[in-house]
């Protein structure tokens, strides 16, 4: 599929459904709404996916991995290498992204889309899939010239949509969640931001990896610098993602946009996978409605991107790691949400009275 015909194919999900499901809800053996915000994601599932009878048990998170350039200007606490460590630590199902996922019985699917890393078969043989489409090994330094091309950028986000698409239909797909690794990432997630709100970088930028102070200062100066130099055109997000992003930003953009065309749900971590929703909401607005925020990050800028969004994270448990692990564990909550609507009686269906109005 061109990237320009995926774009202008999604649409909103079912209003007509949404309706139906609001009508259920309020039927429910309950008092009004009483499960309160559960109420509201299940009736989304309900519009996304066609039906007053959501699934949520097939599902996958995609781990997209990427290097960055600006790793250079001494932007975080930990060295490029440990990217390619941990994508080798999610291979073999001992990182916390993977622990959690076992817990859900959701499949992990790792992809290499830009790391500098080369692995031999023994280290991609491990728990869970490992594929590698690299579009490039890793940007380029965003204070010294753009991230990637326009074209790179296109070509990163239709190989995301393209992993995505494909397991969506062979494995019959239900809920995504996306995930990120690449070292150094929160810098060009917070570029993002900075440059789609009309944020300063000390509005958006956090301490990441908690960076000490003179490698935030380095961090602030690094996104002024990439935006000054490269100056992104906040109303072109192809040209913000190319000259200040990254490509597993842009591989979780195509995750969003392949879970948005298949009309399934799709449930956004953390900083970086957020940068990558507002990438996806800039290129089609509809795409926001397909999107769960799985909680609110402890990066500063995050609850700014969620507002821009629209979104309201299901949980808040101080977390900063990423990987997908606040996606993952916010599939509890979805799932009780999609057994609500599903499973609960309504008040004629159980032979209970209602209340007197």
């Amino acid at each position: 599929m061109h990237f320009n015909e995926l774009i202008v194919s999604i649409k909103k999900p079912d209003e007509k459904i949404l309706k139906k499901a609001q009508e259920r809800t309020s039927q429910l053996i309950m008092p009004f709404r009483a499960m309160g915000k559960l109420n509201d994601i299940s009736e989304r599932l309900c519009a996304i996916q066609e039906t007053l009878k959501p699934s949520t048990d097939k599902r996958c998170v995609f781990v997209m991995a990427g290097d960055h350039g600006v790793v250079e200007e001494g932007v975080s606490a930990y060295p490029q290498v440990v990217t390619c460590e941990m994508v080798k630590a999610f291979i073999a199902g001992i990182a916390t992204i993977t622990v959690l996922a076992r817990q859900n019985n959701a499949k992990v699917v790792v992809c290499d889309i830009g790391t500098k890393c080369e692995f031999d078969e023994k280290e991609i043989d491990g728990e869970n899939e490992f594929i590698s489409r690299k579009v490039k090994n890793g940007t380029n330094n965003m204070t010294k010239t753009a991230a990637m091309s326009r074209e790179e950028a296109i070509d990163a986000i239709m190989v995301g949509f393209e992993i995505a698409d494909e397991k969506i239909k062979s494995e019959g797909l239900n809920l995504v969640a996306t995930g990120d690794m690449g070292i150094g990432n929160t810098t060009p997630s917070a570029a993002i931001a900075s440059v789609i709100l009309n944020k300063s970088p000390e509005e958006i930028a956090g301490r990441g990896t908690l960076i000490s102070d003179d490698a935030y200062s380095r961090k602030i100066d690094a996104i002024k610098k990439a935006i000054e130099l490269n100056k992104p055109d906040k109303n072109d997000p192809i040209d913000v993602l190319s000259k200040v992003g990254g490509l597993e930003i842009a591989g979780i953009t195509g995750v969003i946009l392949a879970a948005a065309y298949n009309r399934i749900p799709v449930i956004i971590d953390g900083f970086i996978s957020t940068a990558a929703a507002l990438i996806a909401y800039e290129l089609n607005e509809s795409v926001k409605d397909y999107m769960f925020a799985g909680h609110l990050s402890e990066e500063k800028g995050h609850k700014l991107m969620l507002e821009y969004l629209g979104l309201e994270p299901i949980l808040r448990l101080n977390m900063r790691l990423g990987e997908g692990t606040g996606a993952t564990l916010a599939m509890h909550i979805i799932d009780a949400a999609a057994r609500i609507i599903k499973e609960v009686a309504t008040f004629e269906e159980a032979g209970v009275s209602e209340a007197e109005t």
